[in-house]
């Protein structure tokens, strides 16, 4: 209003200024002049034809300003640095979380500790697989031998063995037990041994079962029940950052919206001052404006100007925030193109169910499902040690067949042979011998060599059955005439059990502390569901009254566009008209994007985001 007086007075100025001129020169003019001579009765006749200019040299001849029309200046250029708009790239909501689902670098590290828990699970069962083993071992034995009751035929004893041994080993799933069956076999051949070669084969298993500590859970078992809780975890982890990703690419699209209709509303802004700028530089070259109606539209027009590149440069931050969610390198084409999103806000003008929206947080949030994990966990380990604490009371038992067969060394049939005999330097039997002798002939006993008895020689009895190759030893072995029980249990008491005992109280502190970190939690997810629903609330009476005021924008501009026909306004009051009408359509398009923007934001705060988008994810599912 302060504009519009000062633009009145100047004008009274000016023509103000205009009459003082005027009058000053028809003064001045009175003062020079000589008085008027009587007229004679005869009147001249004054010829009619252009004025001569004055030519006092006193008196400076007016200045008249080029009063031509100017050109309106064109659109500043609107291109953006790196970004080609030959092709705009149109994409949807749907589209851009797509994207994001499939190319966005914190998913895919998220979705990677999923799978990295799901192959720590599987390494942690594989100690429930069976485990084959296969042992082939050959021995070549010689040794010198000074024992008679060797059977050695010289005094050197040799053998030769080789041995087969297979078992397989597992573990019970249960019970915390495990067995062990195996097969052995063995090819000996010796120069001291009753048969050469001989076999020996066995077959059989080994039980160890824990009857107090370890049955109900032992290690293994704890291990893998954790790594399952924290399977869930990982995947509650990655249902979080999946949310947290949608919910940044739906506020990045529609941040993205608003600022191409800002663009689009500052353009519309400007082309306005653009038609008032021709419309003032027609007039002034019809003489009806003053050139300092130029002054005015022109600066209004560079303001305009500088609001546009500021809104374009909002696009291009807007655009980049969403390329950086859905584009997973930093070389990707998309980033030069221009995106278009196509789709528009929605508004719903349903109140927010509070309730509704709490119970829904509860059920949902990943934080919430993550702690019950944790206390499940917890409950693991309080049983765990607390089963530590007990003695050791484990069964052990083993059964087994074995097998024997072979071809029976050669020995002497015929006649007799001294009791003892041998080199005495070799053989101790006979080295008695020759010292008994020695003692029996001294001169003063003269008793002479003591007599030794001969015993007859014979070929060693060997039942038929032992004899033959490995598949004799197999039959004998498989008889069952031969075979082995053993049954015993290990009893292991701690004295002081100290590491169990501090285990056990630190699980049990861990139990108080998780109850309270699920409290803390739960009030922090109460608030964040409250505020977001405020903020929905909120941002749905925006959009309302944004609305009402834009109505009233128009119905103003159209009024101010009547009076300013007709010569009522002002070319300054025009423009306060229009700028309010950009920022009132500027609020309208805000207040709907924040709207949008708050439902995203209420639906993260209560996990509802990928049932509201339609995306189902898979629950990890263990081997």
């Amino acid at each position: 209003m302060l504009t519009y007086s000062a633009g009145r007075i100047i004008r009274s100025l000016l023509l103000l200024s205009a009459i003082t001129l005027a009058g000053a020169h028809f003064t001045a003019s009175a003062q020079t002049t000589t008085p008027s001579p009587v007229p004679t009765p005869i009147e001249q006749e004054v010829p009619i034809g252009p004025v001569e200019p004055a030519t006092d040299p006193n008196v400076p001849s007016p200045q008249f300003p080029d009063q031509r029309p100017r050109p309106v200046p064109p659109l500043p250029d609107l291109t953006r640095l790196g970004v080609s708009g030959t092709s705009p790239l149109s994409l949807t909501m749907n589209d851009a979380i797509r994207r994001a689902l499939e190319n966005n670098n914190d998913i895919k590290v998220a979705r990677d500790d999923v799978l990295i828990n799901e192959t720590t699970l599987r390494s942690l069962q594989g100690i429930y697989d069976p485990v084959f083993t296969f042992n082939p071992r050959f021995n070549d034995f010689t040794q010198s031998t000074s024992q008679p009751f060797s059977g050695a035929s010289s005094s050197v004893i040799q053998s030769r063995t080789f041995q087969a041994n297979t078992q397989i080993q597992k573990q019970f799933g249960t019970g915390g037990g495990n067995y062990t069956a195996f097969f052995d076999s063995q090819r000996r051949t010796s120069n001291t041994s009753l048969f050469t070669p001989s076999y020996t084969p066995e077959l059989g298993i080994r039980i160890t079962q824990p009857l107090w500590r370890d049955r109900s859970i032992d290690r293994n078992r704890r291990d893998i029940r954790v790594q399952k809780k924290r399977l869930e975890q990982s995947d509650a982890d990655f249902r979080r950052q999946t949310i947290d990703v949608i919910t940044q690419v739906q506020r990045a699209y529609w941040d993205l919206v608003f600022a191409i209709r800002d663009q689009q509303n500052r353009v519309a802004n400007l082309n306005l001052t653009r038609e008032s700028l021709r419309r003032v530089e027609a007039q002034i070259s019809a003489g009806s404006e003053a050139p300092l109606a130029r002054a005015e539209v022109q600066t209004e027009l560079d303001n305009r100007e500088s609001d546009l590149l500021l809104a374009t440069q909002a696009v291009s931050i807007a655009e980049n925030t969403l390329k950086q969610l859905m584009l997973r390198e930093s070389s990707a084409p998309e980033w030069s193109e221009q995106l278009l999103p196509t789709d528009q806000p929605t508004f719903d003008s349903t109140p927010v169910a509070l309730q509704t929206a709490l119970d829904a947080a509860t059920l949902n949030r990943p934080e919430l499902q993550r702690l019950r994990m944790q206390k499940e966990i917890n409950k693991i380990d309080i049983q765990y040690f607390k089963n530590q604490t007990r003695p050791r009371i484990d069964f052990v038992s083993t059964f087994s067949l074995n097998g024997l067969a072979g071809t029976p060394r050669t020995t002497d049939t015929t006649g007799t042979s001294p009791l003892i005999s041998g080199d005495p330097n070799q053989i101790a039997n006979a080295f008695l011998l020759q010292q008994i002798n020695i003692l029996r002939n001294f001169p003063l006993i003269g008793l002479g060599n003591a007599i030794v008895p001969l015993v007859a020689t014979g070929q060693i009895t060997v039942p038929p059955a032992l004899i033959g190759g490995y598949g004799r030893s197999l039959r004998n072995m498989f008889s069952q005439n031969t075979h082995n029980v053993d049954i015993g249990i290990t009893i292991q008491f701690p004295l002081r059990n100290q590491t169990a005992e501090a285990n056990l109280s630190g699980a049990r502190i861990q139990t108080s502390q998780l109850e309270s970190q699920s409290n803390s939690q739960e009030q922090a997810i109460v608030v964040e569901v409250r505020n977001a629903a405020q903020n929905v609330e909120t941002s749905r009476r925006r959009v309302l009254s944004a609305r009402t005021a834009r109505e009233n924008a128009e119905l103003q501009l159209k009024g101010e566009q009547r009076l300013y026909a007709v010569g009522r306004s002002t070319t300054f009051l025009l423009f306060q008209r229009e700028n309010a009408l950009a920022n009132a359509r500027n609020a309208e398009v805000r207040a709907e994007t924040d709207y949008n923007k708050a439902q995203a934001d209420l639906q993260r705060a209560t996990s509802t985001t990928l049932g509201v988008n339609n995306i189902t994810i898979d629950r990890p599912v263990g081997p």
